[in-house]
């Protein structure tokens, strides 16, 4: 394990050690203990999305895109990609591209798309980050309106196009969120697909709220699709297992998804946010296929019993009790659902309970269309936020519900440690209270300083990259964990840090929000604490390890069966 030192945010304050924060920055109406500030033109990102709207009001116009945070360059430092979309045939008035920032290690960042190799146009809309062939090098899938790609890493500053070596060339979708994980633990990453509906420019559905003006269709319009899943051989191609898996469902209009241990069995399980349609918890059966057990779980419905029309998603244990909870971002008047585990209470493992309305996140949320969201230690006090991008999907909305707007206000709802939630949003400054058309949402600590910054997207608009200035003398403690037998990115992973006052878990893992990715590295908050007591890592091959007595404020690497060096 090797580890490098950042300058703590703790370190003017002279705090002792061993004492854990936030009577101030957790109580309701106290001060957060951070605030963020926009950097994104003085880190050099320049960037506007392209939905290809022209006034035809076609259906991918409404819904990108995504964005991430990567080492592309094995440098230590976090870069930026972010997805475009493109102009429809027939309607070629620019050329837009993907863009990929490389992380120039003083705040700023150089656009190295081009000598990348990845300045091509394609409509895409999601992005998945991970290491499928375990050379030690991100590869960076995009999902697409049409043939999504699959550009492998070259360790050389650059991508290669490799969807038809892969095998994956010729499986055309409106595909959506995507994600990477080892679902049979076999060291290899597989690679798991959303798709949203059946749709093409060729039969597009005429929708109109006149009678008279086209305007964009609900997902009702539309029959549904199913994911995909896609296993590694080993060899650099990919096999199609979508049907022998279990996971073919052509009812699924499918926006997002994140991976999840939730019955905690340390075999990862999937959750997919549906349109519309019911939510599917794939539960892992071991044996390379999959259940949906949504229902049985309690993560399929509104508390009402209905389908909401979820869009992204994200899980974290934000309550400190070993089980990761679920966040998942819905339509106006629909509210975000937060479920939390009901083992700890009466209703047994596996089962979840939406806690939307006692915790808060209810009501701040019934009048916010909600699209990327993440579960992060935004002020390092030990306890998981959670931060939400807003956005509605028509400019008209306004003359049809008066009080719902179509640029929104992102959220970033501050953890009370009581079971309720604050959004904090307005105290922040940096302009992140300002109303955008909200997408995309990724966390990462991009400068290095021990907390993590957020990157969002907007439809039709630019990116925003906010970084996070703690202000409540807080410390963090991060690992980056490399794989052995595991998958060199060890997804999957789950670590775990104690002291006596409290203990968390977090999981490596990809995918999660919505159509994005945050970075690979687990960041702990550890309040006022100089030191951990212990930390263990559960890896996907089933190894598990522990180290002791840790100082904080400080950024480690762990190798699977390699032991600490220092």
């Amino acid at each position: 394990m090797r580890r490098r030192d950042f300058l703590s945010n703790a370190c003017a304050a002279g705090i002792a050690a061993g004492i854990w924060p936030g009577r101030i920055s957790a109580q309701a109406g106290g001060d957060p203990g951070f605030h963020l500030t926009n950097v994104t033109a003085a880190a050099g990102i320049q960037f506007q999305h392209n939905s290809g709207a022209y006034g035809g009001k076609l259906l991918p116009e409404t819904l990108g895109s995504g964005c991430a945070f990567l080492d592309y360059d094995r440098d230590g430092w976090q870069d930026i990609l972010l997805v475009n979309g493109m102009d429809w045939p027939g309607h070629s008035k620019q050329r837009s591209t993907l863009k990929l920032y490389r992380n120039n290690h003083n705040g700023t960042f150089s656009d190295v798309t081009k000598a990348a190799g990845l300045d091509v146009e394609l409509y895409g809309m999601g992005v998945a980050v991970g290491d499928y062939n375990n050379d030690g090098f991100p590869d960076i899938y995009i999902s697409c309106v049409g043939q999504s790609r699959l550009f492998r890493n070259t360790g050389k500053g650059a991508f290669l196009d490799v969807t038809k070596a892969c095998g994956l060339l010729g499986r055309q979708g409106f595909s959506t969120s995507a994600l990477w994980f080892d679902y049979d633990r076999d060291g290899l990453l597989d690679l798991f697909v959303c798709n949203y509906v059946r749709w093409s420019p060729e039969h597009d559905v005429f929708c109109s709220l006149d009678g008279t003006h086209k305007s964009y269709c609900t997902p009702e319009a539309y029959r549904g699709d199913t994911c995909w899943l896609f296993h590694n051989r080993g060899d650099g191609t990919f096999e199609d297992v979508t049907a022998a898996s279990g996971i073919f469902d052509s009812s699924s209009k499918s926006l997002g998804v994140a991976m999840f241990d939730y019955d905690l069995d340390g075999w990862p399980d999937l959750l997919v946010a549906n349109d519309t349609q019911p939510n599917k918890l794939y539960k892992n059966l071991r044996n390379g296929k999959f259940k949906d057990v949504g229902v049985e779980a309690g993560l399929a419905f509104s508390t009402e019993g209905k389908a909401r029309a979820g869009m992204g998603v994200d899980t974290g244990d934000f309550e400190n009790s070993g089980k990761a909870g679920v966040a998942i971002t819905n339509f106006d008047n629909e509210m975000i659902g937060l479920y939390h585990s009901a083992s700890a209470g009466s209703g047994g493992a596996g089962t979840y309970d939406d806690i939307a309305m006692a915790s808060g996140l209810g009501a701040a949320s019934r009048s916010t269309l909600g699209f990327g969201c993440a579960f992060f230690d935004a002020n390092l006090d030990g306890w998981l936020d959670l931060a939400v991008a807003n956005g509605h999907i028509d400019e008209t909305v306004r003359n049809i519900r008066g009080n719902v707007g179509y640029a929104q206000a992102p959220q970033l709802f501050l953890n009370q440690r009581t079971g309720k939630f604050r959004d904090v949003a307005r105290e922040l400054g940096g302009g992140f209270e300002a109303p955008i058309v909200g997408r995309g949402l990724a966390y990462g600590d991009f400068d290095r300083d021990g907390d993590l910054d957020l990157l969002l997207t907007t439809n039709n608009g630019p990116a925003y990259l906010y970084r996070n200035d703690q202000t409540g003398g807080n410390r963090s403690i991060q690992f980056q964990l490399t794989g052995t037998k595991s998958n060199r990115d060890a997804i999957g992973a789950t670590v775990r840090i104690f002291s006596s006052r409290l203990s968390q878990s977090r999981v490596v893992r990809g995918g999660s929000s919505y159509l994005s990715q945050s970075e690979l590295p687990v960041t702990f908050g550890v309040g006022r604490s100089e030191r951990i007591e212990r930390v263990t890592v559960d890896w996907p091959s089933g190894r598990s390890e522990e180290y002791k007595d840790l100082a904080t404020g400080k950024a480690y690497e762990i190798i699977e069966s390699k032991g600490v060096t220092k």
